[in-house]
């Protein structure tokens, strides 16, 4: 009798275990794309960055993925090379773009030093190196992120493909669950790098689980007896399929729907920590555990939205339904006098059932339009156009902030000036290193922003009307009075919490007095993101009309019936 060999994934232990050793790959990548979006007002008060800076640095996350392709021809590669050499190398780029980063932000750049761009300009030195690191872990990223994707499909085909997709984007969204909430205590505590310390060692955990992957992968191969063959010509990937994907206009429906709702969704989680701070007054220590609830939803509601689309079908009308929730959202969010923080809360948790719908039937839709054999391209297409949004947006999203809230970065930075002459003319005497001053004044500075930030309310002035030479001996003198009471035979770590906090009480009751600007408006963004919203739901309903005239079946089960 012939011996009839079953495959692997027809277990559904070892299909899923399979599944969790991936989807942990990409868990630190949703990590660490968040975890300096938490710490945005240290990163302003502490190293002098502004909203265009950090709007910058975000952007440039697809910078290689959008100018040099590499999105594009890592799913060349992907389809060349298979997902377990593609996977492995992604997850290495990864590492070594937060490495990069980490060096940056770690070191002491000259004041004022900038770096000149070709067609851009002048860029402070450490956002350009910082920016440079988060464009290499952008390009391994997306590569793993795409080789994930056509993973799931190979295990899953035919099985529980929305499910499964939507499991392994509960998995990753842990990730950003993570940064959004210990990101910011991380970095209070212990400095404003800790965030990046951590995210590498999270980053060797992917590759690490990823290499278990692939043994598994393999094991697949040789269940399935495909291991030697030779692949069959009409199936190898070719360069004019592009023009099949690129000439199939259900696929543009999918992609423009996936640039818009992402752009909606992600650039609003790199802002939302410092929107709680501005607008609801969330004390920054707990500011990211608000935007933290969405990725939460998420994790349990992408898979059950997923379970019901194999089930039951309807992909387009979920993608319908998603859309309509993040215009509902982000208009709520929109409104001035809606500023109590329960309202944001809840905002963000409905905001996690629309960024869970969507998804949940986007990804496992793209199978139904494009052939197998050309997915690892179709999802590469996709990034591509996708993060020439995730590009675009927070660049103008920070310039939006920056230009309508002008005096905000100068009085951060004039802040922190005054503190910092202030400390080291008070304690030029005792033997405290320049390295223990500055510590002690990034804390007094950002402690200081914060609280004004969160408990005061007064009608501020222009930076222009601000006696900045007042200001500066206003703090020094408070400074120089209280320091008068300290006793400095005390232990080191008890002297500093003084200076610490004398210097942080200091620069808070002059701020007060002087009606310094430090809160941001966020009016004018909140108002981008509800039109990118507004335009996703045109185009999920124009994919529905196509679905019904070329017959995909977006509204049809995933799950086949066995006869």
């Amino acid at each position: 009798m012939e011996h009839i060999q079953r495959s692997i994934r027809e277990s559904a232990a070892t299909r899923w275990t399979a599944l969790i050793f991936a989807s942990l790959a990409i868990f630190g990548a949703y990590y660490f794309n968040y975890a300096l979006s938490s710490i945005k007002p240290m990163l302003e008060s502490i190293l002098g960055w502004n909203s265009e800076d950090f709007g910058t640095y975000t952007s440039a996350y697809a910078w290689f993925n959008v100018f040099l392709f590499m999105l594009i021809f890592s799913g060349f590669i992907l389809d060349k090379l298979g997902v377990r050499k593609t996977g492995l190398g992604a997850t290495i780029i990864m590492f070594v773009g937060t490495a990069i980063n980490y060096w940056a932000v770690k070191h002491q750049f000259a004041d004022g030093s900038v770096v000149s761009i070709p067609l851009i300009g002048d860029m402070k030195t450490q956002v350009f190196y910082s920016s440079l690191g988060f464009a290499v872990f952008g390009v391994g990223t997306e590569a793993i992120g795409i080789t994930i994707s056509k993973a799931v499909v190979r295990w899953f085909k035919g099985k529980e493909m929305a499910l499964a997709m939507g499991m392994q984007m509960s998995i990753a969204r842990l990730g950003t669950m993570l940064a959004l909430i210990i990101s910011l205590p991380l970095a209070k505590n212990f400095s404003v790098t800790a965030p990046i310390l951590f995210a590498l060692g999270v980053m060797l955990l992917g590759v690490v689980s990823f290499i278990l992957f692939s043994i598994m992968d393999i094991k697949l191969d040789k269940s399935e007896g495909t291991a030697a063959q030779v692949v069959d010509p009409d199936d190898e990937f070719k360069i004019s399929d592009i023009v099949n994907i690129i000439s199939n206009l259900g696929f543009w429906y999918i992609a423009i729907l996936c640039v818009l709702f992402y752009s909606a969704v992600f650039p609003f989680l790199f802002y939302a920590t410092d929107l709680m701070i501005n607008k609801y007054n969330v004390d920054p220590y707990w500011a990211g555990a608000i935007p933290g609830l969405l990725p939460f939803g998420t994790i349990f509601l992408t898979p059950l939205f997923g379970g019901i689309y194999d089930k039951y079908g309807k992909g387009a009308t979920i993608m319908i339904i998603g859309s309509l929730i993040l215009i509902f959202v982000h208009g709520i969010l929109a409104i001035p006098a809606f500023n109590a923080w329960w309202i944001a809360a809840i905002m963000v948790i409905v905001l996690g059932i629309g960024f869970s719908l969507v998804p949940s039937a986007m990804w496992p839709s793209v199978p139904k339009i494009i052939p197998e054999r050309q997915l690892g391209t179709a999802y590469a297409v996709i990034f591509w156009i996708q993060n020439i949004g995730l590009m675009l947006v927070p660049l103008v999203l920070g310039y939006v902030l920056n230009s309508t809230n002008p005096d905000v970065s100068p009085n951060k930075k004039l802040v922190k000036s005054a503190m910092q002459s202030s400390f080291t003319k008070a304690l030029a005497n005792y033997k405290y290193s320049d390295k223990e001053i500055e510590k002690a004044v990034d804390k007094a500075t950002g402690s200081a922003v914060d609280s004004v930030v969160q408990y005061s309310s007064y009608e501020a002035i222009p930076f222009a009307n601000v006696d900045t030479k007042k200001v500066e001996n206003e703090i020094a003198l408070n400074i120089g009075t209280g320091l008068e009471n300290v006793d400095f035979n005390m232990g080191k770590d008890k002297v500093m919490d003084d200076v610490v906090r004398i210097g942080r009480n200091s620069a808070f009751k002059t701020i007060k007095n002087q009606k310094l600007n430090l809160r941001y408006n966020y009016l004018y963004d909140m108002l981008i993101f509800l039109g990118l919203s507004s335009l996703s739901l045109i185009f999920a309903i124009l994919l529905k009309i196509e679905d019904k005239k070329k017959g995909y079946g977006l509204e049809l089960p995933n799950i086949k019936q066995e006869d």
